[in-house]
């Protein structure tokens, strides 16, 4: 357990392996005369077959018991569950198809995960490809399953996720006042295909998504149009959003957009993009996961403050308990921050993201 005087931290980006074998049984029964075996979500990419080398206990397969035991050791009050096969589900193209995996992903999840433990938090997948059924089954898993959210897939669709078919995702979650969390993983059709080094492809396929789906948003005035949403960004470190400040405060001074049915970005006067975000972010609009050992976080919470940051562990993917362990203690020792930003990180921001009930 990490020492430390903070006595709650809350995982808020953790991922669980999926049982495929298990998850097929949810699927409607007219799919099993036609499911003929093999991976139920698409790949990820051309290298994640071949990584290399990983550190020593990271990708371990583990189950409910698996993860709780880390929890333990780790000393986490809960987690919030992210798929890890589950993150390509943006290139499922028959929708169909699209709409049965989640929704037979989501009862799996409920009962092998939720039903386990109230340590448990979980992200519902969405069929994006067919709005309608996304905001159907957005409903079903927060209402019926419990669920907090839904994770929005960074790639693989389309468009990106400010575009005007998925407006209706955003009016059902702040109507329900359910977070949306957009996560990366899939990095193909990224300009990446044949980077021949996979952790070029990891360091750059995350931020890059991420910042693309952040522009559709912000610049679509998805915030303007529904102020109740929530919109976490995960897993691409903090250093992106200043990056995202940086050039679209210059860009948007210099090259204004058309918009003749004002359904766009709607700035004050006299505020910059930049400003916008601020106040998105000051207003519990934007939320970004991060890990402990982020190099740009001290300038960060000294430029937008401790509000957006949420501590992420990724478990069990490129980590272990002493990595994760490492990750917490370095966060504590960093001088740059204070007590007050320190736990908003470790579990204030994840709590009023998530809208937890502790257990």
């Amino acid at each position: 357990m990490v020492a430390t005087r903070i006595a709650t931290i809350i995982d808020g980006d953790g991922h669980i392996y999926e049982d495929e074998d298990a998850l097929v049984r949810y699927l409607p029964a007219r799919y099993a005369g036609m499911y003929r075996g093999g991976p139920v979500f698409p790949k990820t990419d051309h290298l994640h077959i071949v990584m290399g080398a990983t550190p020593p206990g990271s990708f371990r397969r583990v189950g409910p018991e698996g993860w709780l035991e880390f929890l333990e050791d780790l000393g986490l009050r809960t987690t919030v569950l992210y798929p890890s096969g589950g993150l390509t589900y943006g290139r499922i193209v028959n929708r169909d198809w699209a709409i049965a995996v989640t929704r037979a992903y989501n009862d799996w999840l409920h009962d092998t995960y939720l039903r386990a433990s109230p340590r448990f938090k979980g992200m519902a997948l969405i069929p994006l490809q067919e709005p309608a059924a996304a905001v159907e089954e957005l409903r079903r898993a927060v209402t019926d399953l419990g669920m907090v959210g839904a994770m929005l897939p960074a790639t693989g669709l389309s468009l990106p996720l400010g575009e005007k078919q998925f407006w209706p995702v955003y009016e059902e979650a702040q109507r329900l006042g359910c977070c949306l969390g957009i996560h990366g993983g899939a990095h193909i059709g990224m300009g990446l295909d044949h980077f021949n080094v996979y952790p070029g492809v990891h360091a750059m396929g995350h931020p890059f998504s991420i910042l693309i789906n952040f522009g559709s948003i912000v610049f679509n005035g998805v915030f303007d149009k529904y102020p109740g949403v929530r919109v976490g960004f995960m897993e691409a470190g903090t250093g992106w959003l200043l990056f995202a400040m940086e050039r679209y405060r210059g860009s948007y001074a210099s090259h204004i957009a058309d918009d003749p049915r004002g359904e766009l970005l709607q700035l004050h006067a006299g505020e910059s993009v930049s400003d916008y975000i601020r106040r998105q972010i000051d207003e519990d609009r934007i939320f970004v996961g991060m890990e402990g050992d982020e190099l740009t976080l001290r300038q960060s919470v000294e430029i937008v403050g401790n509000k957006p940051f949420i501590y992420s562990s990724d478990f069990p993917h490129e980590v272990s308990n002493e990595t994760c362990r490492e990750e917490i203690e370095e966060l504590l020792e960093n001088e740059g921050l204070t007590e007050d930003d320190k736990e908003a990180i470790l579990w204030r921001n994840a709590e009023r993201f998530y809208r937890l009930r502790l257990p």
